[in-house]
């Protein structure tokens, strides 16, 4: 082990202990509390003769509390899809002779091994946009083992899916749903005004998941066309110097029309290495915004405050990454796939 590393070894060491002494000595004086049974529903404590709630409690850190039910509910329904599998596939293994599941699943359902073939390989490489200069040999050797354990797992599910058709199996416990009221304001919108359902993301224009979240929108918007009403909220991340100024830029173009920034926006995601000054004019140009106007409005800094408040405003409603959707005050964090986002969103419009 060489000196600097050793150092390193010794600080970590050193840090670690007085984060041990540092609970130690202050688990020697507590608050004190006694546990009871709330006196009405809603009421979380009582501190000094005042009652506090659920809502108080939580303030803005609800978005963690629904990261935290949603663990768990992803945790519990895992567990529940592996028994499920395990019973139903189990027998079926019983009534061929096999002596498991995994024993039907690899003579009955696979019939051998898994194959990959180019044309499927080339597809996945292109929907998930790799570049092609990013894939050496072993990088391709594990995109061809996750789609094959891909294909493993479509295959099953589809198996117990059909097994449990007839029967399905009863669930007692429910998805976590939030109602987090969001406030959509000034913010650039697309869709039906009076749409019944809305989702409103919190963006970076330099952020890298956030240019995937993108494509997303713009489906939703193909596909849901006047269903949904979009809204879109900046959320510049410090680390990115760039994001902040490309949302006073988007703004900018935005006052020139709606359609305008969409058209921005699609282009300044599709370009997140060229975010500067001049490559965001020559955007707001290809968008169709006026030379003249846009370069007022961005030289005049017209927008800084507003993007100020967007970010603020995420921050008090515990947005801490991007990019954060609210679908109808429901949360979802993340690129996520399209699947997810309409599953939601049927849901909305089906109730509604």
């Amino acid at each position: 082990m060489n000196m600097k590393r050793t150092l390193g070894v010794l600080s970590a060491c050193v840090l670690a202990s007085l984060a041990v002494v540092a609970c130690s000595e202050s688990a020697k004086a507590k608050i004190s509390m006694v546990f009871k049974d709330p006196p009405k529903a809603g009421i979380v404590a009582n501190i000094n003769g005042e009652e506090i709630t659920e809502d108080q409690l939580i303030g803005d850190a609800q978005i963690e509390l629904m990261q935290i039910k949603k663990q768990e509910y992803d945790l519990k329904m895992n567990q529940l899809n592996k028994m499920v599998t395990d019973r139903l596939l189990g027998a079926e293994a019983k009534k061929a002779g096999l002596a498991n599941a995994d024993e039907y699943i690899a003579k009955k359902l696979l019939k051998g091994e898994i194959k990959i073939s180019d044309a499927e390989y080339k597809k996945f490489v292109k929907d998930k946009q790799i570049p092609e200069s990013n894939i050496n040999d072993q990088v391709k050797e594990r995109i061809y083992a996750y789609m094959k354990e891909q294909k493993r797992e479509e295959t099953v599910n589809a198996a117990v899916a059909k097994l449990s058709k007839g029967s399905p199996v009863e669930v007692y416990f429910k998805k976590p749903k939030s109602n987090i009221q969001v406030e959509v304001g000034q913010s650039p919108m697309a869709g039906g005004e009076n749409a019944k359902v809305s989702v409103v993301v919190f963006s970076d224009f330099q952020c890298p998941f956030c240019s995937r979240a993108a494509k997303t929108v713009s489906d939703l918007k193909k596909k849901y066309g006047n269903k949904v009403k979009i809204a879109f909220k900046h959320f510049p991340l410090p680390m990115h110097k760039d994001a902040g100024p490309a949302s006073e830029a988007s703004m900018c173009v935005h006052e020139q029309g709606k359609d305008k920034f969409w058209k921005f926006h699609d282009i300044a995601f599709a370009a997140q290495d060229k975010l500067d000054a001049e490559s965001l004019a020559k955007h707001a140009k290809a968008a169709g915004a006026d030379e003249k106007k846009f370069k007022e409005c961005f030289d005049g800094k017209k927008y800084a405050e507003f993007v100020k408040k967007d970010l603020a405003y995420g921050e008090k409603l515990g947005v801490r990454s991007t990019p954060t959707f609210f679908v109808n005050g429901q949360l979802l964090s993340g690129a996520l796939p399209i699947e997810q986002f309409s599953e939601v969103i049927d849901e909305e419009l089906e109730s509604k």
